[in-house]
């Protein structure tokens, strides 16, 4: 149930931070960390499971690795459905907003959709050549399943007025790290590192 705008808490701002990735036999995980002003990585914000095999799509992002208190999550609201509604919670169970993939559009060139109270927001892959050439990849036998070689950066902006609201950035490196900006204030800290975490583990739904 969706909560009414006046009953949400205020957004928890983080204008910059990076999403680090480490791959196990049955576990994503994810290190959410703060971007110092000069561009160096900063404490870590949050840490996040992603377990393979379920029927509902669910990634909890806990205070510290040794996941005793969980502080924010985002789940599925159907099962194995690669257009299905996410929505994000906070550690009381309040929804904060939501996002889905667009399963048409993103044949050619991922799509989603984002939204928080006020904020409706569409996020692309920023060049479609790079699109396609990632899509040909993934087809071929045994490599698509391993680390893809293209470097690929998300825009997201609102929906009413253009204006940018997130962008995730893809580094250079043998693990998948990501540069998140969220100029917009209106997007909750938790709701962007979500979408950002998905833009990883679910970019191949």
């Amino acid at each position: 149930m969706t909560v009414p705008p006046a009953a949400q808490p205020a957004p928890m701002v983080v204008p910059a931070f990076f999403v680090k990735q480490r791959i196990t036999l049955m576990v994503n995980r994810y290190e959410v960390v703060g971007a110092n002003p000069d561009g160096s990585e900063g404490p870590l914000l949050a840490f996040a499971e992603q377990k393979r095999m379920k029927l509902k799509e669910e990634v909890v992002f806990y205070a510290d690795p040794s996941r005793s208190r969980p502080v924010f999550r985002f789940k599925a609201r159907q099962r194995l459905d690669v257009a299905a509604q996410h929505d994000v919670y906070d550690e009381y169970g309040t929804v904060l907003g939501s996002f889905s993939k667009q399963f048409g559009a993103s044949l050619l060139r991922s799509t989603w959709n984002l939204s928080v109270p006020g904020l409706t927001a569409v996020g692309r892959e920023r060049r479609l050549s790079v699109a396609l050439l990632r899509r040909g990849w993934e087809l071929l036998p045994y490599v698509g399943d391993v680390w893809v070689p293209f470097v690929f950066h998300f825009d997201f902006v609102d929906t009413a007025t253009g204006a940018p609201v997130m962008v995730s950035e893809r580094q250079k490196a043998i693990r998948d790290r990501y540069a998140v900006t969220v100029p917009d204030p209106r997007l909750d800290f938790r709701v962007a590192a979500s979408m950002a975490v998905a833009l990883d583990a679910l970019q191949s739904r």
